[in-house]
C-alpha cells in the first residue's frame, strides 16, 4: 500500500534519505523506474532549473527574504525549487550516490580550496 503524500501540518526537518526513499517508492508504484535513467533525470533537472530561472529572469536584483514578493510568487518559487531538489535527489539515487555525504565532502574540499583570509572576510 502506498504511503500518504500529504504534508505534515507541523514543519519538520526532512532528511535526504527520507526524500530519496519517498521518491523511489513514488516512482516504483507508478512504474516510472523504466524512465528514470540518469540521462532522463538529468534532462528533467535541467528543464526544472530553466523554469526556476524564469522566475528571476526580469526581476533584477532581489532582496534576501523576498520582502516585495506576493505569497503566490513565493509559493511558485517553492514549487520550482522543490522540483529541482527532487530531481537532483532522484538522480543521485539512481546513480547510486550518497548525495548528503557528497555535499559534506565538497564543503570540506571547498574549505581547503578557499581558506579564510582577512581579505575574504572583508569582501563577504
Amino acid at each position: 500500500m502506498e504511503k500518504s503524500y500529504e504534508c505534515p501540518r507541523k514543519p519538520k526537518d526532512v532528511s535526504l534519505q527520507e526524500l530519496r526513499d519517498r521518491l523511489a517508492e513514488f516512482a516504483e508504484v507508478r512504474g516510472w523506474d523504466q524512465y528514470h535513467s540518469p540521462r532522463n533525470l538529468l534532462l528533467a533537472l535541467v528543464g526544472e532549473v530553466g523554469e526556476l530561472s524564469e522566475i528571476f529572469q526580469w526581476k533584477g536584483e532581489v532582496a534576501k527574504g523576498l520582502p516585495n514578493w506576493t505569497s503566490d510568487d513565493k509559493e511558485h518559487l517553492e514549487e520550482e525549487l522543490s522540483d529541482v531538489l527532487l530531481y537532483l535527489v532522484r538522480l543521485a539515487d539512481v546513480c547510486g550516490l550518497d548525495l548528503g555525504q557528497a555535499a559534506l565532502t565538497k564543503i570540506v574540499k571547498n574549505a581547503r580550496k578557499y581558506p579564510i583570509t582577512t581579505i575574504n572576510q572583508r569582501s563577504a
